[in-house]
Formats: C-alpha cells, sequence, structure tokens
C-alpha cells in the first residue's frame, strides 16, 4: 500500500494557507513541511535571545487550520518546525489543541543541539580551525527517532535539526518497517525527500521553463506516494496549479546538490541510479535508486556572531557609468577611509548598481560613519547621484560553519506527551562495515539583534568536503566510461558531498551509482518512456529539458589560481583586491561553449552551427551550499545532453560567467537524468548571512547562464 506524503512549507515564510490545501485537496496519510534553512537556525537563535520563541511560529498558524481534520481522518503531521526548541513547539503544539478542545499525542525529539558541548571545530569545507565560541551546534538527525515516534502513536511529531529527507525517510521506515540493511529502499526515500522538501520547486515553481506552466500563481504544494521497495510517485492534488513533469522533477533533483553520492545519518543515495519515468498527468515516478551504507559520522551546523555589516547601494545612469563609479568611490573614500574597515565589497551590476558594503567588528563605523558618509556626497560627486538606501545603522552577521562528529557521540531523545519513551534497541539486520562509504570528513548582546526575516529559501542539508584531485578529462562519452569507476573513487575520497547528516553543503550532496557505464560509452537516443511534457511552443523555441539514460560517474575540477578557499570575501570582484571592484557581473558576455562549430561537427554531426542562447536547449537551476554555490544544467534528449557533456567545462563556464573565475569549480555528470551539476567553490563566502553579494544564496546564476549566447550545431536547436 502506498504511503502519501504530502508538503506544505518549503521554507520559514512559506505559503500559510498550504497545511489546509494538501489537507483538503485530496487523500493524504502523512502532512510534512520544511521550515529549516541554515540561516534560519541563526534567526531563530537571535528571536530567543529576545525572548521569543525559538522555533518557527507559523507553524502553528498553519495547524489550527488542520489539526482537528488531521486527526479526524488519521493523517500523521511531521515537523522540523521545532528549531532550537523543539519541546517549546510541541508544548505550544499541546495549548494549541486544548483551546481547540482536541486530544492529540504529541511527541518531540532533541539530542540534536550540541551547543557548549566540546566539538571538533575543524570546518568540514575548507579545514580550517574555529576560534569563535558557537553561537548554535545543531547536529543533522536521521528518519529512524520519527519512525520511534510514530510507532509510539504520535500523531504530532515535531523534531529539531533533521535533515530535510529524514521528514519523508521517517515516515517510510514506520510504515514498512525498514531496517539499516534496507539501504535501496531507505535511498529512494531521501530522494523522493529531496524533491518535495522545497515546495513547490518539485511542481513548475522556479523552473527554468515557466512559461509551461499553467497556472503558476496557484501552483499546488508536492506529494510523494512512497512504496514499500523505496520508489515513488511524485504528484500534486487535482485541479491545482503548477506542473509536475519529468523536467520539474529533475530541475529540483539537480539543487543544492554536489557529487553523486548524497551522504545521509541513514543511507548514502546514489543520483546516478536515479530513473524518472512519466506516470501520466502530473505524474513522474521515481525508481532504481541505490543505497550504501551511511558514513560514520553526522554533519553539525554551527552558527556564530562575526561582526557588522552595511550596505549602501548608489544608481549610476546615462554615460561613462564605470567611471562615474571610480569617482564615487573615490568622494567616499576620502571621507572615510577604505582601510579602516576589516573588509569592504564593491559590486557595479550591469544595470548601474554600484553596491558598497562594509564589514567590521566595530558597530558604530561600520554602520552611520559609514552610511552618513556616503550620504556626505550627494553634492560632491557623479552627475545624476542618487541612492536607493537612506543612511542606517549596521547589523550584526552570522558565519554557518559546518563540522563533524562521530554519530556514535550523539543520542536521540524522544519525548511522547512529555515522558521520554526508551531508547529503542538496535535494529537486528545491521548493516555491513561501510568500508567503501565516504565520511564527510557569541555575545547575547549582538545575537539579540540578528535579523528577524529570512529569505524565501529552501536549503538543503548537504556537504561539500574536497581534497583537489587532478582535474580529469570530459572530452567525451567513451572517455568518461573508460575513467567512470576511477572517478567514483576520486569522488568517494575528494569530492565528497554531505547531505543533512554529513544536506548542507550536502547539503551537500546528492548522490547516485551507476550499474554499467560502459554503456553510456555510445551515445543513445532518449527513452520513449520518458516524453517532454507539454509545452507552449508560442512561448519559448524549445521544449524543456526531461529525462536522460544512464551513464558514467564522471567528476572533474578546476582549479583556478588563487582559488577563494574559505577567506569569506568573494574574490573575483576587484574590490577583493585592493583594486575599485568596478567589475561588472558579466550579464551581458556572450562568449561561446566549446570549440568552433567545425570542431563540433566533428564531434556531433558536420552541419552549419547557429548562436542561440544556452538557455534553449537547456534548463538550469542553481542555490546556495554553505559558502559554496551550485549550479545544475540538464537537457531533454541525449543528443543535447552529449553536446552539453563534451562542451560545457568548467573552463567553459568560467567564460561564460566571469565572476566565476576566481574560484575552483568541482564538475560532476549525472547522465541517468542527463544533468551536469558545478559546485562553484567559495562564491558565496562565508555562506548566505554573511555573503556580500546581491544575490547571496547564487539562486539568479542558473538564469545568468542559459542568457549566455553560445554556438550549437543546428540541429539541437529544433
Amino acid at each position: 500500500m502506498t504511503l502519501r506524503i504530502a508538503n506544505c512549507s518549503g521554507f520559514y515564510g512559506d505559503r500559510l494557507s498550504a497545511a489546509r490545501e494538501m489537507v483538503e485537496g485530496g487523500p493524504i496519510d502523512v502532512l510534512t513541511g520544511d521550515w529549516l534553512a541554515e540561516l534560519t537556525m541563526l534567526i531563530l537563535a537571535g528571536n530567543r535571545l529576545k525572548g521569543r520563541p525559538g522555533y518557527a511560529p507559523t507553524f502553528l498558524r498553519q495547524l489550527e487550520d488542520v489539526l482537528g481534520p488531521c486527526l479526524d481522518r488519521s493523517i500523521k503531521i511531521v515537523t522540523n518546525a521545532g528549531g532550537l526548541d523543539p519541546a517549546g513547539c510541541a508544548e505550544a503544539v499541546h495549548d494549541l489543541a486544548t483551546r481547540l478542545g482536541l486530544s492529540p499525542t504529541i511527541a518531540h525529539i532533541t539530542g540534536d543541539d550540541l551547543t557548549g558541548r566540546p566539538l571538533d571545530l575543524t570546518n568540514a569545507d575548507t579545514g580550517e580551525p574555529l576560534t569563535a565560541t558557537p553561537l548554535t551546534a545543531n547536529a543533522y538527525l536521521g528518519g529512524r527517532p520519527i519512525a520511534t515516534a510514530l510507532a509510539a502513536g504520535a500523531d504530532v511529531v515535531v523534531t529539531g535539526r533533521v535533515t530535510d529527507a529524514a521528514l519523508v525517510t521517517g515516515p517510510g521506515i514506520w510504515r514498512y518497517g525498514w531496517g539499516p540493511g534496507d539501504l535501496d529502499q531507505l535511498a529512494g526515500s531521501v530522494v523522493a525527500g529531496h524533491v518535495i522538501e522545497c515546495g513547490c520547486q518539485a511542481t513548475g515553481g522556479n523552473y527554468a521553463f515557466f512559461q509551461d506552466v499553467p497556472d503558476l500563481a496557484h501552483c499546488g504544494f508536492p506529494i510523494a506516494e512512497l512504496n514499500a521497495d523505496g520508489s515513488a510517485v511524485i504528484t500534486k492534488h487535482p485541479g491545482t496549479g503548477g506542473l509536475v513533469s519529468v523536467g520539474t522533477v529533475t530541475a529540483q533533483l539537480v539543487y543544492e546538490l554536489g557529487g553523486p553520492r548524497y551522504l545521509g545519518p541513514d543511507v548514502v543515495a546514489r543520483f546516478d541510479t536515479i530513473t524518472l519515468t512519466d506516470d501520466g498527468p502530473d505524474r513522474v515516478l521515481i525508481s532504481g535508486v541505490r543505497g550504501e551504507p551511511p558514513p560514520d559520522t553526522l554533519k553539525v551546523a554551527v552558527n556564530y556572531l562575526a561582526g557588522y555589516r552595511n550596505t549602501m547601494t548608489l544608481v549610476l545612469t546615462g554615460l561613462d557609468v564605470e567611471a562615474k563609479a571610480r569617482a564615487a568611490q573615490d568622494a567616499l573614500w576620502a571621507r572615510v577611509p577604505r582601510d579602516s574597515f576589516d573588509r569592504v565589497d564593491v559590486e557595479l551590476t550591469d544595470t548601474g548598481l554600484l553596491r558598497i558594503t562594509v564589514m567590521d567588528a566595530d558597530e558604530r563605523r561600520a554602520g552611520r560613519v559609514f552610511s552618513s558618509a556616503v550620504v556626505e556626497t550627494g553634492l560632491s560627486s557623479y552627475p545624476g547621484f542618487y541612492a536607493l538606501t537612506p543612511p542606517g545603522n549596521a547589523t550584526p552577521y552570522g558565519v554557518y560553519w559546518p563540522v563533524l562528529i562521530p554519530a556514535s557521540e550523539v543520542h536521540p531523545q524522544i519525548f511522547l506527551n512529555g515522558n521520554e519513551l526508551p531508547a529503542p534497541a538496535p535494529p537486528a539486520d545491521d548493516v555491513p562495515d561501510p568500508q567503501h562509504a565516504v565520511n564527510a570528513t557569541a555575545p547575547a548582546t549582538q545575537a539579540t539583534d540578528v535579523a528577524e526575516t529570512t529569505s524565501a529559501t529552501c536549503a538543503t542539508e548537504t556537504t561539500s568536503v574536497t581534497c583537489t584531485p587532478e582535474a580529469t578529462s570530459v572530452t567525451g562519452a567513451a572517455e568518461r566510461a573508460n575513467t567512470a569507476r576511477v572517478a567514483e573513487t576520486a569522488s568517494a575520497t575528494c569530492t565528497t558531498d554531505a547531505a543533512a547528516a554529513t544536506k548542507a553543503a550536502g547539503a551537500t550532496e546528492m548522490a547516485s551509482e551507476a550499474d554499467d557505464v560502459a554503456e553510456a560509452a555510445t551515445p543513445h537516443p532518449a527513452p520513449a518512456l520518458l516524453p517532454a511534457p507539454g509545452r507552449r511552443e508560442a512561448a519559448r523555441r524549445d521544449p524543456a529539458p526531461t529525462n536522460g539514460e544512464q551513464g558514467s560517474d564522471t567528476a572533474t575540477e578546476n582549479d583556478a589560481q588563487g582559488a577563494a578557499g574559505s577567506g569569506g570575501r568573494e574574490a573575483g570582484r576587484g574590490a577583493e583586491s585592493g583594486g575599485q571592484g568596478l567589475e561588472p557581473s558579466g550579464a551581458g558576455q556572450t562568449s561561446v561553449v566549446g570549440p568552433p562549430v567545425a570542431e563540433q561537427g566533428a564531434a556531433i554531426g558536420a552541419e552549419v552551427g547557429v548562436r542561440v542562447p544556452l538557455g534553449w536547449i537547456a534548463g538550469a537551476r542553481s542555490g546556495d551550499k554553505g559558502g559554496n554555490a551550485n549550479l545544475g544544467v540538464w537537457a531533454d534528449t541525449q543528443e543535447r545532453y552529449d553536446w552539453l557533456a563534451a562542451h560545457l567545462t568548467p573552463d567553459t563556464l568560467k567564460s561564460l560567467l566571469p565572476t566565476l573565475a576566481p574560484h575552483r569549480i568541482d564538475r560532476h555528470e549525472l547522465p541517468n537524468i542527463k544533468a551536469l551539476n558545478f559546485v562553484i567553490h567559495g562564491l558565496l563566502g562565508r555562506g548566505v548571512a554573511a555573503s556580500p553579494r546581491m544575490d547571496p544564496q547564487a539562486k539568479a546564476l542558473g538564469e545568468e547562464l542559459r542568457a549566455k549566447m553560445v554556438d550549437i550545431p543546428a540541429h539541437l536547436r529544433d
């Protein structure tokens, strides 16, 4: 029997009506939601120090609408809205139920909060030691505590920091009795959880081919119909807006992804073994996922407060924009020396916005001293001077710092109606020793001023630990097949992706295992069972990408000179090297992917090339992974994917997006879903909360890439 798991939240601040829509829109068995991004934990810490709840209060507003109907229909509710205070959230649920005249059985799970415990604070991404005092430290728990709570009779389960996928894996373990050795089933549930965790991003939201999505304004939230074998159908309620297609599911699979091995506390899911099949209108079957034993470490999300920041944005119009930017900076630094701040970041966009950010340990210096100096130049600067921001005070900022802890040192505790349950006995089917499993190796007064709102983000929980192997060639399918097994070993030791146990830049990373890489050496057409989704040709020139054949697993990386590492500054901007920071964002560049068209003809078929936006033949989705960014690109036909795989290398990506040039870029191939994933190391500096970028979560990176002009064989366009 299928277990129908519905999502009603992708981030803290998502649509309040979603819970009611999912309960009233059709039959479901479990209602889940994700409220916790990495930034959210920092925000909740600030709220808690102000005397406000350390959990997500919006969950209670949603619960008020659906608690009664869920009890009537035996719908279980599983949420990570407990944040930093699962017990407090559970007590608030009890108070709400009492006010409504209801008597649910309420469980809450603790044990993730390691704040104050002695930890090895070595950064799992960069290897740096942390000397600051952590404000929060939370381990990513898995799905088994959730399953235990449900088995004990809980109607509502409130957790703190768990992996996003655990909200699906836990109910799956409860319903089907999966043990630690049921690796493929667990891996399938992790993939399903990853797809629905970000809400409407699985049903057409933020989709590259958004013009194909009907009634996007009323997009329905996703449902995973989870089966006993770990396969799942992704769907949504009938009559809702949005679209569930192989394309929309692929887009979410590559979101905030690292390599093909997605590490978690319950299993390592192999994203290179995923098969996607069109199962009817708004239905996509996920099957074939293979699993490996989990690592013996858990990821811990540490946040600490690092200082104060302030940003002023000036508008430059008309002629001589770059000269105006220099004049604006000269006038500013004449009033307050640039070197008086701990850090300065200057960004000039191609739309004429000059964004100046300062960071400093001194709140006053980063506050009015800076912003008033900008305003003072208003009548003695460039012609047409005006600002988008008034002078203001500095605000505190935090840094996300992923570390690892042996899993044996973390002990989840499960409470039912306030009473602790006995620790569950170890399952009988112990997992074999995972020899090849990868081990993803502040003052209160300041904290109370942490920003109280979070941008709309769904942050995966995986972290990438890379030891920088030599770059691997990606010149063709045959060579990829020959090197696949070597690449898998390299991926297992040098380009690890950590999902919540290791989502952080997990989030971060998703995983899969190719059973027959040799077959991928010869290009073959997309399978007939994977048609492209319906589309509006009048709105767009090319069909939306769908799914592809299984193939090799190749990871390549490009080490740029002066790779940005983890210094927190965003390299690639002139400001970081002591210059004026006037390098445009590069949005207007027209670099060409791959070799000249004549060479392309030799590789793909001799014919005249055409110049088109890359987005005509490929979709993309990008996001944040701690201080790194990920950029997933996919195609809808085998020929288009083969062209992408042969030509879209890390060096080519840098030529198309010049601001990426100073950063090391890892490339991972997922031929089974016709996708490439790029991890750009250090692009976001010290993470979302500390990044001075206008796009601190790298959400727009994929669309910037799709707008670039490239030369392709003409038949790929048609």
